[in-house]
């Protein structure tokens, strides 16, 4: 009887220790996955940054930027950076057929769809972006939106019909950019 009474003590307070890693790994696993979608983000952000903004100075960068985190913060787009960044049509792949692939010049942002590679060229410069991303999504560094809200911008050599049905806010280097009412 008292073999019995210790035995069953003891499963259960090894089950209640069971319990309390899968609880722990629930919790490491949940705060992995919150860091690897942080990371995408932050690759994501960056990857724009290199791909909008490379040939301007820091307020060209950062006002691409704030373009896209307001877009994640407006509910007529995406949830998320990469959602976002990657935004247009898309069309299954001829090698195969359950793979997406973005049609060519038809996104948000030329560089995702332009049928070039998406890996970056200049590493150094790359890397800077990555930081800035980073700094910006961990909130290591004081961001203000100098677009005023905007959630499109463009070249100041075209000028998309869009432009005319939106509120332009701001022009940064060779960027002017506009808000959706």
């Amino acid at each position: 009887m008292i073999r019995k009474y210790i035995m069953n003590r003891y499963l259960k307070i090894s089950l209640v220790a069971v319990a309390s890693c899968l609880v722990t790994i629930q919790s490491i696993n949940a705060q992995n996955q919150e860091d690897i979608v942080l990371d995408k983000n932050i690759v994501c952000l960056a990857k724009n940054m290199y791909y909008e903004s490379r040939n301007q100075g820091v307020a060209g960068q950062l006002a691409v930027s704030a373009v896209v985190l307001n877009r994640v913060n407006d509910n007529r787009f995406p949830n998320t950076i990469c959602e976002v960044v990657k935004q247009g049509p898309t069309r299954s792949s001829w090698k195969d057929p359950k793979i997406k692939i973005p049609v060519k010049h038809r996104c948000q942002f030329s560089w995702y769809c332009d049928g070039k590679s998406d890996k970056p060229r200049n590493k150094e410069l790359y890397e800077t972006y990555l930081n800035l991303a980073e700094s910006i999504l961990l909130n290591e560094m004081p961001f203000l939106d100098i677009t005023d809200g905007a959630t499109f911008y463009h070249a100041d050599y075209v000028l998309p019909a869009w432009a005319k049905q939106k509120t332009k806010t701001t022009e940064i280097e060779d960027h002017i950019f506009y808000r959706w009412e």
